[in-house]
């Protein structure tokens, strides 16, 4: 491993190029003129549909032009040159992308005239991975989007995508990586945190990248989320204070604040939030259910100079969620009755847990443009991830705690550049990690004296990662990549892992199609399990085996269809994982990390989306047909599972899940937005008890959004979570907190203050 840690980074240094996983991708062009003869000297501007970011250009004597350090977003693109009339096109940028823009421009009449081009929206043909991307505007439409721990700019518009056991699941698994300016923040616990990494608030766009990543975008083989933080672009010394109020007592209220100048852009936010309503309920009541947050965010952004920037990203969180629980002795949890063998589920009525998380990061990046081709981004960063479950020390049988802190100190080195045919892509990505962990259980029912134990562990993560894209056609793009990790912990891990892309272009049609072929690994949570918590663990007839890391292999294949601005994406794919990240739990609730021999996750989705109808609506639709079936013995952490002879249903295994919402502009200044959401029903635990099937019912919720703004200051939005308020049993299998049933009905109404300063 040594030797091709050497030979890579002299590959690094003596190319120095290469593409990174960043926010930014770069935008080409040419200009002609009715006889396809090119144009010199126009004059292109690219401006951000969502803020005053703005680049200028000018064509060369071939007609050509080229932005380069463009962060993914929407734009819009205006061509003008003496004695022709102007135009313009509109135009997405992904990350890692290079959208290439063709203009005609027809001569001048009488009077200048503006043209709005009649192509459709230019999106991405050179990329392999599917990807969803949620702007500002859509956090704010759709109902519920924008509270601190809402997951619905997630949920509501990435197929596959849903949260059971109060955790978000997405293409089968729960393992995701969130990025800020393209930087991966480390962490390695397995679902350690309930809500996002930040607050939505804060979000400028959502890139949400599901599978079939190139080398720079790491391993989280089920969901990648590359967020552009809110910059301070698209304010002028404005602030804005948000305030809300429902039912269970609900609040959630935020005060923030930017502006810019040409080289200078900032932006500062402070949040808290409370609810009677935190987590799913075991039941359909809410007993012991309160959840409270606060926390505080940051961005700033320099222009030293026309070559370099400075980016940085700074914030806090800290929530806490009681654990509700089941208070009827006799039903499916609780009670020895013939429904559960005469032997209690999942009995939580004399429960009264609580959980404290905490989150630190700090991230800094220095973008440096050497050329219109040639960029280089260099990035460290801090990460502190904390999650303390803490019982009442009356809880019975078993009052446990468990205290665990993760620091990350690491950074990412990217290079890029775009190469007669090729975009070339290189980088390194490490962190240094150490763990503290403060493990107690105190046995209320006699069975076993008091334990507690204190585990401090370190460990590193090293990863190069070379990728190419080569373009021998307008219409083909061919990528290869590789991305060799070096893992140090409990144990020590190599591993190597190749990619392989294709997207063609169909000319006329404009359909891309798209193939993928690739491996991953994920490094495994430094602690698990070990001394007194193995004798706690005998108690509950579990054994114990170290944990490695999880190994993937993924192919994907879907086009993408735009037609007059609706865009259609299709994608099938299929992931075979070895040592399956999941989770099990025992005692009081505490849930340990666990790896499950196979997994086997394949399905097939669909997104589409509108353009703005009639310059009035907008809907969108994200459906998903998928099968998540593990394949025992456990292979790391608890074994107290007894094998099934063939593939078995994952608990979070939900074989149909559609979204479908929009919003619509009304008169007087007012809009409406709304949610439809389907699932068929996660695995039952417990067939034919009380549910038939292997599966548990399936589910509808309908949620509203309606807003009017008042004046250019003042807005009031009146929102409704699962309108009918239709309650159904989500998840019973033996997961955090119990069984799990979905929300019920959530109103609230939410102002927003806008003023200078």
């Amino acid at each position: 491993m040594r030797l091709i840690r050497i030979v890579l980074l002299i590959s690094i240094l003596t190319t120095a190029v290469a593409a990174f996983a960043t926010i930014f991708g770069s935008v080409r062009g040419v200009i002609h003129d009715p006889q396809h003869r090119p144009i010199q000297g126009a004059m292109v501007m690219l401006k951000s549909q969502s803020s005053d970011w703005t680049k200028s250009a000018s064509t060369d004597a071939n007609g050509e032009f080229a932005f380069n350090a463009v962060p993914l977003g929407d734009y819009s693109i205006s061509v003008a040159s003496p004695g022709f009339a102007q135009a313009v096109q509109h135009l997405v940028v992904n990350s890692g992308t290079e959208p290439i823009i063709h203009f005609q421009l027809n001569v001048a009449g009488a009077k200048e005239t503006l043209e709005v081009s009649s192509e459709p929206e230019v999106v991405p043909t050179d990329s392999a991975t599917p990807i969803t991307l949620v702007n500002r505007q859509e956090i704010e439409r759709t109902p519920g989007a924008s509270r601190s721990n809402s997951m619905a700019m997630i949920t509501d518009f990435v197929p596959g995508a849903y949260v059971t056991h109060d955790q978000l699941h997405i293409r089968g698994g729960h393992q995701t990586s969130w990025l800020v300016d393209g930087v991966p923040v480390p962490n390695t616990n397995i679902a350690s945190n309930l809500g996002p990494q930040f607050d939505p608030k804060d979000i400028d766009y959502l890139e949400v990248n599901r599978g079939s990543y190139g080398a720079e975008f790491g391993d989280r083989t089920y969901g990648v989320f590359n967020i552009v933080p809110r910059s301070g672009f698209e304010r002028n010394n404005q602030a804005e204070l948000l305030l809300s109020a429902g039912n269970f007592h609900q609040t959630n209220d935020q005060l923030s604040f930017g502006s810019h100048t040409e080289r200078f852009a900032y932006y500062a936010s402070l949040n808290g939030n409370r609810s009677d309503l935190g987590l799913q309920t075991p039941v359909s009541n809410v007993v012991h259910d309160a959840a409270n947050g606060y926390g505080g965010f940051a961005s700033f952004i320099f222009n030293a100079d026309p070559s370099n920037q400075l980016r940085l990203v700074t914030s806090l969180r800290k929530d806490y969620y009681q654990i509700p629980y089941d208070p009827f002795p006799n039903d499916l949890e609780n009670g020895s009755i013939p429904g559960n063998n005469f032997t209690p589920q999942y009995p939580s009525i004399g429960l009264r847990d609580g959980n404290h998380e905490s989150d630190a990061l700090v991230n800094f990046s220095w973008v440096h443009t050497f050329n219109s081709r040639v960029l280089a981004t260099v990035s460290p960063f801090y990460h502190r991830n904390g999650a303390n479950y803490d019982s009442s020390p009356t809880d019975f049988p078993t009052a446990t705690t468990d205290h665990h802190t993760s620091t990350y100190a690491g950074g990412q080195i990217s290079f890029s550049a775009n190469v007669a045919k090729n975009n070339l892509q290189a980088g390194f990505y490490g962190f240094h990690q150490h763990d503290d962990q403060f493990f107690a259980a105190l046995f209320n029912d006699g069975s076993n004296p008091p334990v507690s134990e204190r585990d401090l562990a370190s460990g590193r993560l090293e990863a190069f990662f070379v990728d190419d894209k080569f373009r021998p056609f307008s219409w083909l793009t061919l990528s290869a990549g590789m991305r060799p990790t070096h893992f140090s912990g409990g144990l020590t891990e190599n591993a190597i892992s190749p990619r392989f892309g294709a997207t063609m272009n169909i000319p006329r049609l404009n359909w891309t199609l798209r193939a993928f072929y690739g491996h991953y690994y994920q490094a495994p949570p430094l602690l698990t399990v070990g001394g007194p918590l193995e004798q706690f663990c005998n108690t509950n007839n579990c054994g114990f085996l170290p944990l490695q890391g999880e190994r993937d292999e993924e192919h994907q294949f879907g086009v993408t269809i735009p037609y007059r601005g609706w865009v259609l994406d299709v994608a099938n794919f299929q992931t075979n994982a070895r040592n399956f990240f999941d989770h099990s739990c025992i005692g009081s609730g505490l849930c340990l990390p666990i790896t499950i021999d196979g997994a086997k996750i394949r399905g097939w989705e669909l997104t589409l989306r509108s353009p703005r109808i009639a310059r009035r609506g907008q809907i969108h639709l994200a459906y998903s047909n998928q099968i998540a079936e593990g394949k025992l013995p456990i292979t790391g952490g608890l074994t107290n599972f007894s094998p099934p002879s063939d593939l078995f249903p994952l608990d979070h295994d939900q074989r149909n899940t559609l979204n479908l919402g929009g919003d619509i502009t009304l008169p007087w200044r007012s809009f409406a937005s709304t949610n439809v959401y389907y699932g068929s029903g996660f695995s039952n635990a417990f067939p034919g008890q009380p549910y038939p099937g292997d599966h548990l019912p399936p589910h509808t919720t309908f949620d509203l959004s309606i807003a009017k703004d008042f004046g250019e200051r003042f807005s009031a939005s009146l929102n409704a979570l699962n309108v009918a308020n239709r309650r159904v049993d989500l998840d019973n299998s033996q997961t955090f907190g119990g069984f799990h049933w979905n929300n019920p009905r959530e109103i609230y109404i939410e102002l927003r203050y806008r003023f200078h300063y």
